[in-house]
């Protein structure tokens, strides 16, 4: 990830100050070829808005707004206490059984994973439910955020049968956990899953670095594997200015 603030000015030495387009349109659409081109890269930041008005002889507005349309096209987000930085674009996930690690390698990102919790505890009666299982019986809990190209992106809570327990901390770090459990001979066939919104709650706005009660997106998620065995119950919810899901529709 960069450390010193940049930008490329002169990409805006000709700007166009007198024709009809206006000008914080043109700043947004060569700033975005920037970036599309790898000319600034991911993990890359930018100089604030002050200091960009005053290279380009621009107003601070001007320059805000260019850089929101860029912010809203997830190619660009704020961070609290760094500024405002590059990202290689939304993370689109595909309705799948796959888990946001293997997917964000496919798409070309670069994944990391801070594990927050990883502990043996009762499970509760909702999570009893989903696995089958009685209420108080062991299983592994685990809370990790989901970072893409250094930007968190999500915070995933699992709980998986006790068996699971051999899964480590540093393997998770490393891997995905549906990579884990196949390296387990475990075969996810088939999950119950619900996709949602909502605020932020307790600490995920301060994960996700994120204003107070802003909206997240939420998936649950209960997967079975080749014997009809419940053997995970995901929790999830991500940004949505990070993060969308995908799905194809066949009319019947």
């Amino acid at each position: 990830m960069a450390e010193d603030a940049v930008w490329p000015g002169h990409l805006f030495l000709d700007l166009d100050r007198t024709g009809p387009v206006p000008l914080y349109y043109q700043v947004s659409q060569r700033l975005e070829r920037a970036i599309r081109d790898g000319e600034i890269p991911a993990g890359a930041r930018l100089e604030n808005e002050i200091a960009i008005a005053a290279q380009l002889g621009l107003s601070r507005p001007t320059i805000r707004r260019a850089i929101q349309e860029l912010v809203d096209k997830g190619l660009l987000v704020r961070r609290r206490g760094i500024g405002t930085q590059v990202v290689q674009g939304q993370v689109t996930r595909e309705v799948e059984l796959t888990s946001l690690y293997e997917d964000l390698q496919s798409s070309h990102h670069e994944p990391g994973t801070t594990v927050i919790r990883h502990e043996i505890r009762p499970a509760d009666d909702a999570v009893a439910d989903a696995l089958g299982i009685p209420v108080g019986t062991d299983i592994l809990f685990l809370r990790r955020q989901r970072l893409t190209d250094g930007v968190s992106v999500a915070i995933l809570e699992n709980s998986l049968p006790v068996e699971f327990a051999d899964i480590t901390a540093e393997q998770l770090e490393e891997h995905g956990l549906y990579q884990l459990l196949r390296a387990r001979g475990v075969t996810i066939r088939v999950a119950k899953q619900r996709i949602g919104a909502r605020r932020t709650q307790g600490d995920e706005a301060e994960i996700l670095d994120v204003d107070k009660g802003s909206p997240v997106l939420t998936m649950d998620r209960v997967a079975f594997d080749a014997s009809g065995r419940a053997v995970e119950l995901g929790r999830h919810c991500y940004r949505p200015d990070m993060y969308s899901f995908e799905t194809t529709l066949v009319a019947k």
